[in-house]
């Protein structure tokens, strides 16, 4: 599964870039805006054609889920701590109305221990960050994602682009999901998408 995260930032433009995302085939995108308004993340949904709205995953504004006809929801770690603090009723319910959830590890000792109840979780960062400086990877060259470590796929996150994506593969991952590659120039960034989506095809068929 190749994942593209959204720019922290609102741009000019952004809804038209994520479409064409959408019409070359990205499965999932996630809307990342940890700064912006209920507002802000409403209007961009409304900016993005309806057809696509199951295929995005709110990392805020979950309660908008039902508004936009999407299902996809996204748990930060702390987020993820805080309703197992509550029991997990609300995930339970989350999954029975249909929802699919996904989280953050940063840890293979939080990866082992995560339940099975998301799709699918984030691991990172694997490589030094392209959207943020001073943040670095925390895999070095023979790490491993063994299958007994995963209760749930996992998505290789930070630092991927097309010349080390193959990496991810090599790494036992199930996943990439793909920010600064795309965003840092958000001119190119559907050109650079493809060329991901064309390396990813040729991994997963491998």
């Amino acid at each position: 599964m190749l994942i593209v995260i959204s720019y922290h930032k609102l741009f000019a433009g952004e809804a038209s870039i994520i479409e064409q995302l959408f019409k070359e085939g990205l499965e999932c995108f996630h809307l990342r805006k940890p700064d912006a308004l209920e507002n802000d993340i409403r209007q961009l949904l409304h900016d993005i054609p309806a057809e696509y709205h199951s295929r995005i995953a709110l990392h805020s504004c979950h309660h908008l889920a039902g508004e936009f006809d999407t299902q996809r929801l996204h748990f930060t770690e702390q987020a993820r701590e805080n309703v197992f603090d509550e029991g997990g009723a609300t995930l339970h319910a989350l999954i029975k109305k249909g929802c699919k959830l996904s989280t953050s590890v940063h840890s293979i000792d939080a990866l082992r221990s995560l339940p099975s109840l998301f799709s699918y979780a984030f691991f990172g960062p694997v490589f030094n960050s392209i959207s943020k400086e001073n943040y670095n990877g925390i895999t070095d060259k023979d790490f491993f994602v063994y299958d007994g470590y995963k209760s749930v796929p996992v998505i290789a996150l930070g630092g991927i682009n097309a010349e080390n994506i193959s990496k991810v593969t090599a790494m036992n991952f199930d996943g990439a999901a793909v920010l600064g590659a795309l965003w840092n120039e958000p001119e190119k960034a559907v050109e650079a998408f493809k060329l991901l989506k064309m390396k990813w095809r040729i991994l997963s068929l491998a």
